[in-house]
Order: C-alpha cells, then structure tokens, then sequence
C-alpha cells in the first residue's frame, strides 16, 4: 500500500544487469530512494524492489542514505541533506554495489530481484533529480 504522497517514475525497460547513474539533492527532511530490478511494477516498494534509499532521518539509520533496505546496512550512514550528491549502483547477476559520492556504501550479494524496470520514489521533503542514466553492461 503507498503511503499518501508518495510518487514513483519508473521506466518501460526492463534491466538485469546494468549500471544506473543518478546525480540528485536532497533537503535534510527527504524521504526517497532509487528503486532497482522492480518485480513488481505496478507496486514498486522495498519488498519488491532493491531500494537504494535517500533517508537521512530514518528513525533506524542502519537502512538509510546509502543502504538497500532490508537488504544492505551502512554503517556509519552518510548524509546526503543540503548538497547534490552522486549515486551509481551496479547490478550484475547477484552482485548489488552502491557508490555514493565516490564511496562504496553497499556491496550485496542477493539473488531475489533479478531483473525489472528502475525508478525513482518520491516519499516526503525536497527531492530533485538530475542526469539519471542507465548503461546495459
């Protein structure tokens, strides 16, 4: 079930294995994320999707800014509030990695999503997007 005020843009394509580069700001009271290999497009969320999350006051950090949800911690979280930051995240066959601003937050081995359209959510704060690109590998 979405919460109200949560939007998704996913894409008509279909990836497996690809990389997605995504350039993005986020105000300090954010709630979004980059949702990848969606088995379910008409319900994207985290459990049926990797999520890639941009939530710097998550009440539980360990799934924030640069964590998959219920997949991957990061721990320490880094903070992605006030400034435009870079996110590329590689999927290729069971191997999820997630690089924030130069550094790898996740490293995840998993085989339960493994293809589907990406897209990105809109939960809560101020959200901007720019220079979203995806690379088949």
């Amino acid at each position: 079930m979405m919460e109200k005020g949560t939007a998704y843009l996913l894409t008509k394509n279909k990836y497996k294995d690809h990389m997605i580069y995504a350039e993005f700001w986020a105000d300090d009271n954010a709630n979004s994320g980059i949702f990848v290999r969606c088995s379910d497009p008409q319900h994207p969320g985290a459990k049926t999707c990797y999520e890639v999350n941009i939530f710097d006051k998550r009440k539980d950090p360990s799934y924030g800014t640069g964590a998959v949800v219920y997949f991957a911690e990061v721990h320490p979280m880094p903070k992605a509030g006030g400034k435009w930051n870079t996110y590329e995240i590689t999927a290729k066959g069971r191997n999820i990695v997630v690089t924030l601003n130069g550094q790898k937050t996740v490293d995840l081995q998993s085989g339960f999503f493994e293809e589907g359209p990406f897209g990105l959510q809109y939960g809560a704060g101020v959200m901007k997007f720019r220079k979203v690109a995806v690379k088949p590998l």
